[in-house]
Order: C-alpha cells, then structure tokens, then sequence
C-alpha cells in the first residue's frame, strides 16, 4: 500500500513539475512573442515608479497581454530595479522583453516634449514641440522669442516637466557676438559670459543641454566641435589650395559661408575665391567690408554705400579696413563668422573652375562668370528681374 502510495505521489510530483515547466516555458515565449500593439505610443515614465505602475499603463495602453508577465519577465531577467525616469517611444508590435530593455536602458528620452531655441542671425525663436508617435513626427505647441519676458504657459508647463529635452541649434554664419548675445538670453542656461570667443572658432550645430547648463560650457563645446572639424578637413584638404594655415582657410570658410545658402554652391564660391587668390586680383567680396564696419556686432542697417566701399567711412574706425576686401589684397584679418562643417569642407576643396565672378541669380543663388563680359550680361539680367519685380510683373 505504501509503495503505491509513493508511487502515486511521485506520478503526481513528475505532472506538476511537467506543467511547471510547460508555464514557465509558454511565459518565456509570451515575454519575447511579438505584441498587441497596433500603433506606436509615448510612454511616460516618472520619478520613482516601478515596474508595476508600468506594466499598469501598458496594459490601459494595450501594449502588453499580461502585466504580470512583463514583471516577472523583468525580474527574471534582472531589470525590474533598472527602470529608468523619462518618456520612451514603444513601437507597435513591442514584445514585452522589448519594452523592457527600452525603460530600462538609459540615456536622453526618445519621445515627448522638447524644446529647440533657435540661433538665428536675425533673430532667436523658441519652439516647444511634441513627438506624435504615430508619425514620428514632432507637433509644435508653441513658438516665441527667447528673450521675452513673459513666454507662454505652454512653455512654463513643459519646463515643469523633468523628461522635457533641451536643444539649442545655432546658424551657420552666426558672428561669435552675436552666439554670446543668443545664448545669454535662454533661461535654460546659467552664467552669462561677457568675453567673446575668438571669430569663427565655434561650430553652429545643434548642441542638447539640461536646465542649469553654463554658457560658457556650451561655448567651449561648441570650441572643442569647430577645432575637430577644422582639423579633419585640414588633413584631407585639396595640394592647390592657396592657404599656408588652418586658420587662413577658417577665413576662406567664413566668407564662403556668407556669400551662399545654398549648399551646392558652396564648392563654386569657394573656386571663385581660389582663382582671384592665384591671379592676384583682389576679392571684393561685401561681406567683409560689413564685417570691418560691425566687428560682428549687431547687424548693419543700412545698404552698402561707395564710401564702405572706397573704405572713406572704415578708415574712421580704427583697423576696420583690414576687411575690406575691395582695398587690400589677399584674405581679410580674420574670420567674418562661424562657418559650419560644410563651408569648411568647401573652402579646402574647392571646385575645378576658371570662374572668378558671381552675382545674385534672383532666384536665391547665383549666376557664375569666367569672364567679365559674361559677369556683366549676368548683372544685366538681374537689373531686368530686379525692375520687372519693381513693376509688380
């Protein structure tokens, strides 16, 4: 009787350790099967929550078949005490193990709400924007300067938030006053600087950065950024290019990038200056006879007259005429803005032309010339665009 007994027992213990192991292995295939998710979501994760509150969400966000699942999935795997603070963009079709390893990674949020400031030369524009998961699109909330005093609740609202991004993006062709002056007015940033870096030494790109950031840390990145740029393209530079240094072609690179917004014709422009360079003709370029009136502070208000040009009115100002481009020869002083990556890349491999003349196209870019008869026709053509669009034809 007894040995039956254990027999009986030792069955039941081998069917209960069978269907043991068949529930763990069918919660193993669950936990890593594909989900039920039909569109992609924006999950919130806040300060101090668990993977409990979580698994909760996902399940009201029909995310996950089983929050109990996800748990045990997560302790299993050893990342129910990783969760991390932030807001995460589940993909459709997420399988559990999936959405865990993406709460419990780490780094910057990968959807929400951010906040891009806007560098502009002209001027400096906040926007507050939210990623719609369904797109992967950002939907702008709202837009205003930066240096109002009164932004709007919108803004206020996200800046509560503790996973709302930061990114500050800065033009190209921005003057270094003129990133001081922009930066000293974003309220996410702490510690105006008043010395001005050196001329075309900062990189404009898009730098992300947290509350409380100092400004003179953004400025050095962005110091480190244009130092590495210049570099790598000083070692692949073109053997014909006319310049002895590295800073020689910043200069080169910073009227580039003030000649043209259209990045086809950064190469052309570059040729032009190459070509006037090696004839020894003078570069006569009016970017930088602004430059040595400014000195890169604020914006000129008024049209460039035959006086700048002749340099009468620059040589009341002390070394302004080092700039001016139409009475010196060779490069200017020095930079006349930052220029960005591609001017950069542009100015030390320039295009193979015999071009050494451009003028405004009326379309946005410009008409190019070998000659000056042909530079002249193309001036010609722009009086007649300029007259008819004067006439409202």
């Amino acid at each position: 009787m007894w040995k039956a007994l254990a027999s009986t027992g030792l069955n039941l213990f081998i069917v209960i350790l069978f269907l043991s192991a068949g529930a763990v292995t069918w919660g193993v295939n669950r936990y890593g099967a594909a989900g039920p998710l039909a569109q992609a979501i924006c999950l919130r994760v806040e300060s101090g929550e668990n993977m409990r509150g979580v698994s909760e969400a996902l399940l009201e966000e029909g995310a996950v078949e089983s929050g109990a699942i996800l748990q045990m999935g997560a302790d299993w795997s050893g990342k129910a005490a990783l969760l991390k603070q932030g807001s995460f963009l589940i993909p459709e079709q997420s399988s559990m193990a999936e959405i865990v390893d993406i709460v419990t990674r780490g780094g910057q949020s990968t959807c929400g709400t951010e906040v891009v400031y806007r560098l502009g030369i002209a001027r400096l524009q906040a926007d507050v924007r939210e990623l719609d998961p369904a797109t992967s699109r950002f939907v702008e909330i709202a837009e205003f300067d930066p240096g109002s005093p009164t932004p709007p609740p919108e803004y206020l609202a996200v800046r509560e938030r503790s996973d709302t991004r930061y990114r500050i993006a800065v033009a190209e062709g921005m003057t270094s006053w003129q990133v001081v002056q922009g930066l000293n007015a974003l309220d996410v940033l702490e510690g105006d600087v008043a010395e001005i870096p050196a001329e075309g030494t900062l990189a404009p790109d898009s730098y992300e950065v947290v509350p409380g950031t100092q400004v003179a840390a953004v400025l050095g990145q962005m110091a480190s950024a244009q130092a590495r740029i210049l570099a790598g393209a000083w070692a692949e530079r073109s053997d014909t290019v006319p310049v002895a240094t590295p800073e020689e072609a910043l200069v080169l690179a910073s009227i580039i990038e003030k000649e043209t917004a259209v990045p086809e014709e950064r190469a052309l422009v570059s040729s032009v200056l190459v070509n006037r360079i090696r004839q020894g003709m003078r570069l006569q370029f009016d970017p930088t006879i602004i430059y040595g009136i400014t000195r890169g502070i604020g914006l000129l208000e008024r049209p460039i007259s035959n006086a700048d040009i002749d340099g009468r009115t620059e040589q009341r100002m002390h070394g302004a005429i080092a700039y001016n481009t139409y009475q010196i020869d060779g490069l200017p002083a020095g930079p006349i803005a930052n220029p960005g990556r591609d001017s950069i890349l542009a100015a030390l491999n320039p295009a193979a032309t015999d071009l050494l003349f451009f003028v405004a196209d009326g379309t946005g870019g410009h008409a190019f010339a070998a000659t000056l008869e042909e530079h002249n026709a193309n001036v010609a053509r722009l009086r007649e665009i300029e007259a008819s669009a004067a006439d409202g034809n």
